[in-house]
């Protein structure tokens, strides 16, 4: 009887899926680094979703056929959009914004957390200004989210 027991416990477990599945969500900090404070920051996060086959082909030696899927269908029109401040105002930097940018991130990021996200991964690159005459330049900043889906 209990190794009977135990076999069927065996056989529960063999046909439940083991593998948990995550999802994931990126939010991302676009801060402007454009002198005089002229650009826009802002800290986004996408409500739609895409599947990213649709949008791709596989091109090979005997098939390389143009990927004919039009932008405007990758193009997500439900976000949010939290504002941030600009690194820069008319006097230069200004360090009080970073710090204001700092504590808007910081409460998206609790918030996550408490929403059963954990913080996986965070990249950021920056394009700055390359000189006279340019004035472009942000700082961006990905915050990759997991969790096992509910």
């Amino acid at each position: 009887m209990k190794k009977s027991f135990i076999v069927l416990i065996i056989i529960l477990f063999a046909l439940t899926e083991t593998q948990a599945q995550v999802e994931y969500k990126i939010i991302t900090s676009v801060e402007s680094i454009v002198s005089s404070g002229l650009g826009r920051s802002r800290l986004l996060s996408s409500v739609g979703e895409r599947d990213y086959k649709d949008f791709t082909s596989e091109q090979t030696e005997t098939d390389n056929t143009r990927n004919k899927s039009k932008r405007g269908d990758i193009r997500v029109k439900d976000f949010e959009e939290t504002k941030l401040l600009n690194f820069f105002n008319i006097g230069g930097i200004r360090f009080q914004n970073i710090v204001s940018n700092d504590a808007v991130i910081g409460s998206k990021l609790i918030a996550m957390t408490e929403a059963g996200w954990e913080l996986a991964f965070v990249t950021s690159g920056v394009e700055s200004d390359c000189g006279k005459g340019d004035g472009q330049g942000i700082f961006i900043t990905r915050y990759i989210f997991k969790r096992n889906k509910q």
